[in-house]
């Protein structure tokens, strides 16, 4: 009985979460669209056929599920037609004014023109009141970082604009490797990955700083690429291929949703190259049948409810990000505490034996430094084991979720960070409660 009723309570307490999710990944698929795709004869381009979107099912289905905002952008591919990418933005300006609070939407571009494109941009921000852009991985080959399309993300930056990114299909492609592994099941997640770390490399984020840029389908294969891109940079350097990269303010400007194949453990694996504040939901309707996507959202209302290292970043995820990074509020969101005051940690890392010298390095660097400049840091104490020097455990402590906030971002710690990335084969970030916290502070009161 008692069963029972802690999930039946569960299942009321996710319930009542969900009516503020925010969908930051979800598509406008007009009949000029596909009318103009049809008379192309590019309805398959993508190897997928393309749904119907009807804004009274999406509504439907939003209400069900307990979606209160949907975010819509362009689906691929994309149209030859500037008229038809105008077309589009209308549409979604005209569903955002139709139901206030309910929709918002990311304006199509119609690259490869990139005069034309900054056109658009300047009508759809300025005048549709977009909140942000919707840019494809590549247009006819032109891929996001290339040189052509600085002017653009210079528009961009001047607006502090939101960009949400979209894989298209790869040029070229190979289609017999298309037919065989849909572009969904894999290209997508290379395509994105080869668009973003095209533009690290180039500093793209890191020179045009206003531009925030939402990552697709949980990061594609980042948190594999970037550490690789960093070890290799020195040598691309010595060859003169690549030029200064900085990685900390090109990740900072990173976003990441979680539509597809989300996990706790691919949640972990993002924060191993970005922050809990810059994790949003999506849900990639209509490309996936609507009881599918509830579903998927209620599992993951439920790890972020019972995942103890997750769960004080549940509402952020949610909603709270994304109501940040898209101007509906001005609160920055912090994660919750179990105890309502201090933050408790016990940090489980495993180090690659070959970094493990260096590794200590950073971490004794970055622990005294914050427990030396930082008032709401009362503890950063790193143990080794006995048994295997290369499992090392931090016990960390923070004042409050305003400390630990002001903490991430500190120089010494994204030194650290994004020191150690390649470093660090495993990491587990457990948040624990005291039993005891009035106790817990009088230890740290006491004198040698």
């Amino acid at each position: 009985m008692r069963n029972k009723l802690t999930i039946t309570l569960l299942a009321l307490a996710t319930t009542a979460m969900a009516q503020n999710v925010i969908d930051v990944h979800s598509h406008i698929i007009t009949p000029e669209f596909l009318s103009a795709l049809e008379s192309e004869g590019r309805q398959m381009e993508e190897g997928f056929p393309i749904p119907q979107f009807n804004p009274e099912n999406h509504l439907k289905w939003m209400d069900e599920a307990g979606i209160q905002t949907s975010v819509l952008t362009l689906a691929a591919p994309q149209p030859t037609s500037a008229k038809v990418v105008r077309g589009t933005n209308e549409a979604a300006a005209q569903l955002k004014r139709e139901h206030p609070g309910r929709y918002l939407f990311c304006a199509a571009l119609p690259l490869p023109d990139v005069d034309a494109a900054i056109r658009e941009a300047i009508y759809a921000l300025d005048t549709l009141k977009a909140d942000g852009i919707k840019l494809a991985t590549n247009i006819e080959g032109q891929y996001l970082g290339a040189p052509e399309l600085d002017p653009l993300f210079a528009v961009l930056s001047e607006r502090q604009a939101v960009v949400i990114l979209h894989p298209h299909r790869p040029n070229p492609v190979n289609q017999q490797v298309m037919q065989q592994t849909p572009l969904a099941m894999q290209e997508y997640l290379g395509e994105t990955t080869r668009a973003v770390s095209n533009m690290i490399s180039r500093n793209v984020l890191a020179r045009y700083p206003g531009v925030k840029v939402v990552v697709p389908h949980c990061g594609a294969y980042l948190p594999l690429s970037i550490p690789r891109m960093k070890s290799l940079t020195p040598v691309m350097q010595a060859n003169k291929m690549v030029g200064q990269i900085d990685y900390e303010a090109n990740l900072s400007s990173l976003y990441f949703d979680l539509a597809g194949a989300h996990s706790p453990e691919v949640i972990r694996m993002l924060l191993t190259i970005t922050t809990p504040d810059h994790l949003l939901y999506g849900s990639d309707y209509p490309y996936v049948a609507p009881q599918v996507l509830t579903q998927s959202l209620k599992r993951m209302q439920q790890y972020l409810s019972t995942e103890p290292d997750l769960a004080p970043f549940r509402e952020m995820i949610l909603h709270k990000n994304a109501e940040y990074l898209l101007g509906q509020s001005k609160t920055r969101p912090v994660p919750e505490t179990y105890n309502g005051k201090m933050i408790v940690r016990l940090a489980e890392i495993e180090v690659y034996p070959e970094h493990l010298t260096e590794y200590l390095k950073f971490a004794n660097e970055v622990d005294r430094l914050s427990v030396e400049r930082e008032p709401g840091v009362i503890c950063l104490y790193p143990m080794q084991s006995a048994e295997d020097p290369c499992q090392i455990r931090i016990l960390e402590i923070y004042a409050s979720d305003e400390a630990y906030q002001l903490h991430l971002k500190t120089d010494h710690f994204q030194k650290y960070k994004q020191g150690t990335l390649h470093m660090v084969k495993d990491l587990k970030l457990p948040t624990m409660q005291p039993l005891d916290p009035e106790t817990m502070k009088l230890i740290f009161q006491k004198k040698r």
